[in-house]
């Protein structure tokens, strides 16, 4: 006789995800809805229409990200948002030309979802991973992309959880897509370009929190292993603190440049193409995974630091996930041609709640 099962006996997860299939993701803990994927998304073609997280919330309930702001309409909460690649822009608007500043052109390209690969619920996390193809303004396709997310609420930290990111990139078309940033097409100190998170307007003003320090955007540009953001709400008057972690990981242990602002806004990006632009020829492939850590209160240096390492064990931890150490090689870039779901396991679990 086969075995048999009773799921009403089962215990619940704390953790839970709701579908709206074909657009959205919600991970929710505790009655708070902590993120919102909306992987197919409804933006206008200058906003470079992309996947991204939002809305953004700590455990207790406080919002910690921005859409859509007046100041930058393409800035959509937690997003991978590229604005060099080869002659297009895959993070939105103008695209900076030397001499001539921003100029609008025809080349705001998209991230189109394929295929849900993976949609998992587990006891403290929810496991995401899809495929994506990029289409030039002109309808091109030029890469294909497998990603993976993880949601992760640990149960002993109720004051903080992480979401994490991987991404494998092989571009498709016949053309070299060498990734680079205004900074490396001649504007100074402008390297953002890769996970970038736009936090509430609130925020400006906010603190940057490094390993060695705290500081303002006198910290933009320099290089980490991670750096967070401590900002104040509007109304409720409490703290947040946003950590963003790498886990890609360079040559000498340094960590990426940090594009990162406090004044006229508060946002996180590690920008591994800030000054130095990455080969991206044809066949070619490269993948990077970083953490977010989302948390109530401020922090100082040693809470920060102890963030960020909740963030690396999370990464680099045996239930890393699709998003961890299964979904990525070693390193940028890696030298191999992958396919459009490298990276990405072959079976598909899907869970709810």
């Amino acid at each position: 006789m086969r075995s048999t099962r009773l799921p009403r006996l089962d215990e619940r997860p704390s953790v839970g995800a709701r579908h709206d299939v074909g657009r959205a993701v919600d991970v929710t803990a505790a009655g708070t809805t902590l993120a919102r994927y909306v992987y197919v998304p409804d933006d206008a073609q200058l906003e470079s229409p992309r996947p991204y997280v939002h809305p953004l919330r700590t455990r207790g309930g406080d919002l910690v990200s921005a859409f859509r702001p007046w100041d930058h309409v393409w800035h959509k909460g937690v997003s991978w948002s590229l604005p060099v690649v080869g002659e297009h822009n895959f993070w939105g608007g103008p695209t900076y030309v030397h001499g001539q500043g921003y100029v609008q052109l025809d080349n705001d390209g998209s991230m189109d979802h394929q295929d849900l690969r993976v949609l998992a619920v587990g006891a403290d996390r929810v496991d995401l991973a899809h495929t994506l193809a990029w289409h030039t303004q002109a309808g091109e396709h030029v890469v294909d992309e497998a990603r993976a997310l993880g949601f992760v609420v640990p149960a002993d930290r109720p004051d903080a959880w992480v979401l994490t990111f991987a991404t494998t990139m092989t571009n498709v078309s016949a053309h070299d897509l060498t990734i680079g940033s205004p900074t490396t097409r001649g504007r100074e100190n402008a390297g953002y370009g890769g996970l970038f998170w736009r936090g509430p307007r609130s925020f400006t003003d906010g603190v940057l929190v490094a390993p060695d320090g705290t500081g303002g955007e006198e910290l933009r540009g320099t290089r980490q292993p991670w750096l967070g953001l401590v900002g104040r709400h509007d109304d409720v008057g409490r703290a947040s603190t946003v950590v963003m972690v790498d886990g890609t990981g360079e040559a000498d242990g340094a960590g990426p440049q940090w594009f990162a602002r406090v004044e006229q806004f508060g946002c996180l990006n590690p920008a591994p193409f800030f000054s130095t632009e990455v080969p991206f020829g044809p066949g070619g492939t490269v993948t990077f995974r970083y953490a977010v850590v989302v948390a109530d209160g401020a922090s100082d240096i040693e809470r920060a630091g102890a963030l960020a390492a909740l963030g690396t064990s999370v990464l680099d931890g045996p239930d890393a996930g699709p998003a961890g150490r299964a979904a990525t090689t070693s390193g940028l870039p890696v030298a191999t041609a992958g396919g459009p779901t490298s990276g990405l396991p072959a079976a598909t679990a899907v869970g709810s709640s």
